[in-house]
């Protein structure tokens, strides 16, 4: 009978065959046992695997009594941990099973608005302040930029706005100059996204104190990729160099090319025809 409630609460279709109902109904008792403490932990790993195969499961988890608060309150148990950092690998693994189970629920369309609504992004934005370069640490960042980048995905100006209210630009600039390669790819293709909305190249270009920065730490980055070159990184840095370029005040910062000219950054960074296009487009300017 319970699970019979939930399949007409979320308008699900019947599932053709026994072992898909068995797998659903597993889902089911995963989502309960998030609620108990006792359980939760392996209800977590569980789910986190299942996340991609089964569609439904952000709005299964938005819906659900106690789900999201039982999520918020693994969060929040790990504050103690990261300052002092003595974050180990076990508490990394189960919070950042958590953080994935809120990613789910922040890139679907039907529970984002709510997400956002809830200020939720805000429980995560105490993870991107650290700054250990442990491997736990670095996996938390990485899991934490990763539900905002699920949200900035989507190109939706009410994402754009919430995130213009937080300090979310000036967390990912300092990750942009000091995390790891993966994190900085994060990092990167969150700002290049709020650059490529109107709204969010006007917010940076405001204040000049604002647009330098960007101007800086993008500049950092490209004397940076001359050491350690990485195509994947060098792709967004060259897009939000072009965005920027769409204002006036970026005239002002032609010294940044010679960042790319004089080193060997973008030869031995790039590797795809498109960067390649977006660079020359660029040093037009």
């Amino acid at each position: 009978m319970k699970f019979t409630c939930l399949l007409s609460c979320f308008h699900l279709k019947p599932v053709p065959t026994a072992l898909a109902q068995v797998d659903r109904e597993k889902i089911y008792q995963w989502i309960n046992e998030l609620s108990s403490p006792e359980t939760r932990e392996n209800a977590l790993l569980e789910l986190s695997k299942k996340r991609e195969s089964v569609p439904d499961l952000a709005p299964m988890l938005w819906h659900s009594f106690g789900t999201i608060a039982a999520l918020l309150q693994e969060i929040v148990n790990i504050y103690p941990s990261i300052n002092p950092p003595t974050l180990t690998a076990h508490q990394s693994n189960r919070v950042c099973n958590a953080l994935a189970l809120l990613q789910c629920v922040a890139s679907h369309p039907e529970t984002r608005s709510a997400f956002l609504a809830a200020h939720i992004p805000l429980f995560l934005y105490p993870f991107l302040h650290t700054v250990s370069k442990t491997r736990p640490f670095e996996y938390l960042r990485l899991t934490s930029l990763g539900v905002i980048g699920a949200l900035v995905k989507t190109d939706e100006q009410e994402v754009i706005n919430f995130l213009l209210t937080t300090e979310i630009i000036p967390l990912c600039l300092r990750i942009m100059e000091s995390g790891s390669e993966l994190s900085k790819t994060v990092a990167t293709f969150i700002l290049q996204k709020i650059l490529l909305d109107d709204t969010g190249l006007a917010y940076i270009c405001q204040t000049y104190e604002r647009f330098s920065h960007v101007a800086m730490i993008l500049g950092k980055m490209v004397l940076q990729l001359s050491k350690e070159p990485s195509a994947r990184l060098l792709k967004h840095v060259v897009r939000c160099y072009l965005r920027l370029s769409d204002n006036p005040r970026f005239s002002d910062f032609t010294f940044h090319w010679s960042s790319f000219k004089e080193s060997e950054t973008f030869e031995s960074s790039s590797d795809s025809v498109a960067t390649i296009d977006l660079f020359l487009h660029l040093i037009s300017y």
